[in-house]
């Protein structure tokens, strides 16, 4: 039995959160892109869109995309994806991916997405990959002219709902000295178990590559334990629900005391990262269990009981947010402080699917940003 309590507050003139290292784990390239390059990007492709500038077809993704449920918010992307499917528009979003991530003082990020969604207008799986990295690279040149550094990786991902599991897997370790870190499923979690992919999870380990699996996002602690037992996940796509397996045994004026399932016990022992997105929890319905609104959410409990916890965005333009909001929502929440948001950073660099040597230098960029702040 574990008491948890309160945080403490971040002191008053406090820095500027934009400035301040930043690692993101979990960002979606189709759920990040900007307002204005898809009206550009569907005008070229003459497709109809719901509004006719920026801003309102933003507040329009935002809007349709806060429904509580993960299957209406993942219908947002028919719009996204539509842009998606040529060299040209995947290069273009990846670019601005990388260039946005960076304004948000990100220094390292992973940008998963599914290549078997960009097949419609003639390319090949390999081709979306290495259109996607040309993105990428311009993106990091265009970072360095501005003075700035980042170091981006590709996490490809399979759509758990289709059965090419297999086959993106082995595009994934394709392309794994140019550009891509690791391997992810997504897409429709309850009725769609890591189980079914269990031949591309093998491959992978096979390989010695990476993975991060959906779970606990949508479904219950099954799912969780899927994703580690069949998916062999080294970190776990949102994976909030893990809290459901810790139970309040009773509470003071001081504390609340609680027990730790076997589940919960085994991920936060093995400090399998989890890597939450607050406010997409809050839009798909992930986090009603608790309740409704931030406060609700079980982040604070699993970050006080000494869980791998780690912030992300999801997707930037459905949840119309940035790592730096993200992290300002925790902050005015549960009154975190600078050392806390440096324990996020660093959760995420150990957690990053990168060679030890350099998750350490990552990890000292970090302390050297934070020092002083």
């Amino acid at each position: 039995m574990t008491a948890v309590t309160d945080g403490h507050p971040l002191p008053g003139g406090g820095p500027d959160l934009t400035v301040l290292p930043k690692v993101s784990l979990h960002d979606h390239l189709d759920g990040g892109l900007r307002p204005a390059t898809i009206l550009e990007l569907a005008d070229e492709l003459d497709l109809e869109l719901p509004a006719g500038d920026a801003d309102t077809l933003g507040a329009w993704f935002a809007e349709k995309a806060d429904s509580g449920s993960l299957v209406d918010y993942l219908a947002t992307f028919d719009l996204t994806l539509a842009v998606m499917q040529t060299r040209e528009g995947l290069e273009r979003v990846a670019r601005e991916l990388v260039q946005d991530l960076a304004a948000d003082g990100v220094v390292y990020g992973e940008v998963r997405w599914a290549p078997e969604q960009h097949l419609t207008r003639g390319l090949e799986l390999d081709e979306t990959v290495e259109a996607v990295q040309r993105g990428i690279d311009a993106g990091i040149d265009d970072v360095r002219s501005a003075g700035l550094d980042i170091r981006i990786g590709q996490l490809v991902t399979a759509m758990r709902h289709n059965d090419r599991g297999l086959e993106v897997a082995q595009l994934a370790v394709r392309h794994r000295d140019r550009g891509v870190v690791g391997f992810d499923i997504a897409g429709p979690e309850a009725g769609f178990p890591p189980a079914r992919m269990r031949a591309a999870f093998e491959y992978l380990a096979e390989q010695y590559f990476p993975a991060t699996v959906h779970a606990g996002e949508a479904d219950d602690l099954d799912s969780i334990r899927g994703a580690l037992l069949d998916g062999r996940a080294l970190r776990l796509g949102h994976g909030v629900r893990i809290a459901q397996d810790i139970v309040l045994d009773h509470e003071d004026e001081e504390a609340s005391y609680v027990s730790v399932g076997p589940l919960a016990q085994w991920v936060k022992d093995r400090q399998i990262a989890l890597e939450l997105c607050p406010s997409s929890n809050l839009q798909t319905g992930a986090i009603a269990g608790w309740g409704e609104e931030l406060v609700d959410h079980p982040f604070d409990l699993l970050y006080q009981l000494g869980f791998r916890v780690t912030v992300n965005t999801d997707n930037r333009l459905m949840s119309a947010t940035t790592l730096t909001r993200e992290l300002a929502l925790l902050v005015e929440t549960f009154g975190y402080d600078v050392d806390d948001l440096e324990t996020f950073q660093l959760n995420a660099a150990d957690a990053a699917f990168l060679p030890l040597e350099d998750r350490e230098e990552l990890a000292e960029r970090i302390g050297e940003g934070f020092a002083g702040r």
